[in-house]
């Protein structure tokens, strides 16, 4: 396998516990991973949680918005989600597909191309929803565009928040120091809350610096928040797997 990144730095700000196969890949490539998770997530104490998973008869279509969505409704209910015939279930994308399917569930309905909520809302099986009881199992706060779009199309929705996201307890000087000496190579970030966190992590004196470096991004939407922030050298991924952000890494250090 080819070294290409020659001893590149490339700043990995995924969450610790999703971080790791990223980091490998990019080591595996010849670079540098800077591991410096910019969000922490975890569980919410809510009794709702586990009672509504364990009465799941109500709702037509129950949709996971991310992998982590999966993970924490398993967690918060022994680790098991009832299947019922009347329930259909909906994944935002592979990635959350692919948890699903490791979660033992059925997956009714995954976008065949992209992997997000407009991606989800062009499938055929949710133009007709009037009537119907829809459950989107999420993280606290987040979007709107899923539910407001099924509402408008006569859909009754109901959120289930299971875990949450907090800014982690990071010691930031290693970082800081990589910025002061032009030492970062690349940054990669895969959403909007952890681009904003890392701003914030590192504090305003140092954002003119963190602006100059090329940024990985995995959607339109990040991209436009960072050209917001100050950031110039943006490139968005194919996808959000990490396959497609080390291939753009690569493209970002090489220029090939």
């Amino acid at each position: 396998m080819s070294k290409v990144l020659k001893g590149a730095c490339v700043l990995v700000t995924r969450p610790e516990h999703q971080a790791e196969n990223l980091s490998r890949l990019i080591e595996q490539r010849g670079g540098i991973a800077v591991r410096f998770p910019t969000l922490e997530i975890v569980s919410r104490d809510d009794d709702r949680i586990k009672s509504t998973l364990e009465n799941l008869d109500g709702f037509q279509w129950v949709v996971f918005i991310s992998a982590n969505a999966v993970n924490f409704a398993l967690k918060a209910n022994s680790g098991k989600i009832p299947r019922t015939k009347s329930v259909r279930f909906a994944a935002v994308g592979q990635a959350t597909a692919q948890a699903m399917k490791m979660a033992g569930l059925p997956i009714d309905l995954v976008p065949e191309y992209g992997y997000n909520s407009e991606a989800l809302l062009e499938m055929p099986q949710l133009q007709q929803v009037e009537g119907q009881n829809c459950l989107i199992v999420r993280g606290e706060g987040g979007r709107e565009q899923l539910a407001t779009t099924l509402r408008s199309r006569g859909a009754e929705v109901d959120y289930l928040e299971v875990y949450k996201r907090i800014i982690p307890r990071m010691d930031s000087s290693p970082v800081v120091e990589l910025l002061a000496q032009h030492r970062l190579d690349v940054i990669t970030v895969t959403s909007a809350e952890a681009l904003q966190n890392l701003s914030l992590m590192l504090g305003e004196k140092n954002n003119k610096l963190l602006s100059l470096i090329p940024l990985v991004v995995v959607s339109d939407r990040i991209r436009c928040l960072a050209a917001d922030m100050g950031f110039n050298r943006i490139t968005v991924t194919d996808s959000p797997i990490d396959t497609a952000i080390l291939e753009t890494v690569i493209t970002c250090v090489t220029g090939e």
